[in-house]
């Protein structure tokens, strides 16, 4: 709830550098990259990316997603030790209705915003934290009751940053679908 009230993780911003977000999650992360230009690093619940725009230039926080459809999956390690020690355990689902709920009590409203992946999924935003939050919606094509592990209704990830020309692109584009 705090990420989605504040846009940061433990404080880490989305602009943050590599170093600086290592400095609050700590050194036990994966790194990956595609090319000299885009790089992200794996605190297992929590993803951060970076790109740069040339390998001669330092890289330039872009984004942070928390990949909250892995609780499901009932490993502790998923979670970063520096979250743990910050909240403690984690259920393996964060519904999206106990979440508005607990943001709706502190005055934190969310906003609907029309997304390509409807109708398996819905996006809401935070505009003053500009976080988005997509959650599990339905099946399609007659699949079961999960989705992996994840459940309908539960909170697939959490991202910052989607800025206010974002939604708009995005309410433009998809708002006439069923989301």
């Amino acid at each position: 709830m705090d990420v989605v009230m504040s846009g940061t993780v433990l404080g880490a911003k989305p602009t943050d550098s590599p170093d600086q977000v290592s400095a609050i999650m700590g050194s036990d992360f994966a790194e990956n990259s595609l090319d000299d230009y885009s790089m992200w690093r794996d605190y297992g619940l929590v993803e951060f990316f970076w790109a740069r725009e040339s390998p001669d230039h330092p890289w330039e926080g872009h984004h942070f997603t928390l990949q909250v459809h892995r609780l499901s999956y009932g490993s502790s390690s998923v979670v970063n030790k520096s979250i743990r020690e910050q909240y403690g355990r984690f259920g393996r689902h964060l519904r999206f209705d106990e979440l508005q709920r607990l943001l709706a009590n502190r005055g934190v409203r969310l906003e609907d915003v029309p997304d390509v992946n409807a109708p398996a999924f819905t996006l809401h935003w935070q505009p003053a934290s500009q976080v988005s939050v997509m959650a599990l919606r339905e099946r399609e094509w007659g699949r079961s009751l999960r989705l992996g592990k994840d459940l309908v209704g539960d909170v697939h990830r959490i991202s910052s940053s989607m800025t206010a020309e974002q939604a708009a692109g995005s309410r433009a584009r998809y708002g006439g679908q069923d989301g």
